[in-house]
């Protein structure tokens, strides 16, 4: 094993077993991954492996062409959706997919999760967006790869921000998140979990429920996020 990639390794590992821990994927399903831009290489988990077999340096590094540079196994097969956001959002430092139940049913259900709340509220001031359902072109064509696509096409269409909106369902598919660091991504992947389930919850009781007002919203967004926060300490 090549020890230049080791932290790298560590650090993805810790992110999927976080998935594990949080419930947010069965068996294999799901994946995270982390990137170090100085070295250009991202490691990411094997496919088809099951978390309880994962050791760090089952851990698969590629580079921004989705060339294998370290291990033996094949890489998740999401990888080229996670090299694609690496690549067009620059500030990200982990990526994470998930079958999380609740966020994989609005997926499927092919609408964006309405900000009804505070909690919503802290995380993102917009809804969680949903992609349109891919074409049967860009399925039978390079479908991860279309994967990506789809999300910097929704992305660039909505005018929405990666740094702002740190998630996004994939239609029919399920949760796409990330962050500054792998831990980052699958803490965001959590989040939506919870997000999705509230909306759901909420649509339960009164069906028809509104979103929160703009000023509450704003409110509860800003004073976590930006130069005028003041929720939380220093190095939390």
């Amino acid at each position: 094993m090549a020890f230049k990639y080791l932290t790298l390794q560590e650090e993805a590992y810790e992110a999927n077993m976080e998935i594990a821990k949080q419930k947010l994927a069965i068996y294999t399903f799901g994946n995270a991954s982390a990137i170090d831009r100085d070295l250009g290489a991202i490691a990411i988990k094997p496919s088809g492996v099951p978390y309880v077999d994962l050791q760090p340096e089952d851990m698969v590094v590629v580079d921004l062409e989705n060339q294998i540079i370290e291990g033996e196994k094949r890489p998740s097969s999401d990888t080229k959706t996670h090299v694609l956001l690496y690549k067009h959002f620059p500030s990200i430092g982990g990526v994470c997919h998930t079958h999380s139940t609740y966020a994989v049913a609005w997926a499927q259900a092919i609408l964006p999760i309405p900000n009804f709340g505070t909690t919503h509220a802290d995380h993102l001031v917009a809804a969680v967006p949903v992609t349109e359902v891919m074409s049967d072109e860009m399925i039978l064509g390079d479908y991860e790869l279309e994967t990506g696509n789809q999300i910097l096409q929704l992305f660039a269409q909505k005018k929405l921000s990666p740094a702002e909106v740190e998630m996004v369902l994939v239609a029919c598919h399920g949760p796409f998140t990330w962050g500054s660091t792998a831990a980052k991504a699958v803490y965001n992947a959590t989040v939506l979990e919870e997000l999705a389930k509230m909306a759901y919850l909420t649509l339960q009781i009164n069906p028809l429920a509104q979103p929160i007002k703009q000023t509450l919203k704003d409110k509860h967004y800003f004073r976590k996020h930006g130069p005028g926060a003041y929720y939380g300490q220093e190095g939390y």
